[in-house]
């Protein structure tokens, strides 16, 4: 069965390289539409394109993943450290692939603005409807790897905590306690389907008997796709794959489970078009979990801009996360 001999630290840097990668891949098609890509689809790593970066060139979805990594590791679970990191990174320039912060999303960049202008972490992030999009879902995986061996109602509080930084909206938050309990248990399950199925339940339980905090209960209807049906059910025109949160946790769980391996779930994520450098962050992280950093091919890895630096602070990372969890067998 895929990964069945997996290890913790393969699945962790699978993950976290997993992600980075799929950014890579996404980022000179970003915007891109379907048909343009049906045409001539994403197949590698490319140059140029939207935003004009060489080729294994990430963006701020990696960027701010970076920022939370570095955060717990030099400082353990502080959301003040956290947003300091990412206004660092927004008008610093700070943990960019060429010293160069490019494509910052409006309610990221308003919330950051916000803490820079004195307003604490916990109360900067957008809660009006259009505040929905997809930055705080991008970036939610250290944290989601932090909390993955952690009581559950922990991590909930957790990931809604990190994901409010910017994005406060419940909807916003659900699906970031979604992704991380869809972490934990990839991290156990021999499937990626029983591994959704799982989540699911787990996510109605904590719903139904109240466990759920912030509003967050009376969201669990924006993620009927994933909750309440089975996302493998979905056809590929039925999957979005714009800046809306709820669009690509779908599409990237669903590619996840249509797919048999890291590289054809990330290119799928890459060719479904639109916001495709997020969609492909977030399935990225989902497959290398699967199916583990030796899954992902090594041209890819070999192209990504700063590996080492990456690779430093990955290690870094999945030491704390090892630490917290405990060592486990193969599975």
């Amino acid at each position: 069965m895929p990964g069945e001999a997996l290890q913790l630290r393969e699945q962790i840097l699978g993950a976290l390289f997993g992600a980075a990668v799929g950014d890579a891949l996404g980022v000179p098609v970003e915007f891109s539409d379907r048909a343009a890509l049906e045409r001539n689809p994403v197949a590698g790593m490319r140059a140029y394109g939207t935003h004009s970066q060489s080729a294994g060139t990430w963006s701020d979805d990696t960027s701010m993943a970076l920022c939370l990594a570095e955060s717990i590791v030099s400082a353990g679970w502080d959301l003040e450290d956290q947003a300091a990191r990412y206004a660092r990174w927004a008008f610093e320039h700070y943990m960019t692939p060429h010293g160069v912060t490019f494509d910052i999303g409006n309610t990221t960049r308003a919330a950051l603005r916000r803490y820079r202008n004195g307003t604490p972490a916990t109360r900067c992030g957008g809660t009006a409807e259009q505040d929905n999009g997809n930055g705080g879902l991008m970036r939610i995986l250290p944290a989601a790897l932090y909390f993955a061996g952690a009581p559950v109602d922990t991590l909930v509080q957790g990931l809604s905590d990190a994901t409010a930084v910017t994005h406060a909206h419940a909807r916003s938050r659900l699906a970031s306690v979604y992704s991380g309990l869809l972490v934990r248990e990839l991290l156990q399950a021999v499937t990626a389907a029983a591994a959704v199925r799982e989540t699911a339940r787990l996510l109605r339980e904590l719903a139904a008997d109240g466990s759920l905090p912030g509003g967050l209960s009376a969201e669990l209807p924006s993620l009927a796709r994933v909750v309440d049906r089975d996302p493998a059910a979905l056809s590929r025109r039925e999957i979005r794959s714009g800046g809306y949160v709820v669009d690509t946790l779908e599409a990237s769980v669903w590619c996840l489970l249509t797919t048999g391996s890291y590289r054809d779930c990330v290119l799928e994520a890459v060719n479904l078009g639109g916001d495709t450098d997020t969609t492909a962050t977030v399935a990225g992280a989902l497959a290398g979990l699967q199916w583990g950093l030796p899954s992902i091919p090594s041209d890819w890895l070999a192209t990504l801009v700063q590996r080492e630096e990456l690779e430093a602070l990955y290690q870094k990372l999945t030491e704390v996360v090892v630490r917290r969890i405990g060592d486990v067998p193969a599975r």
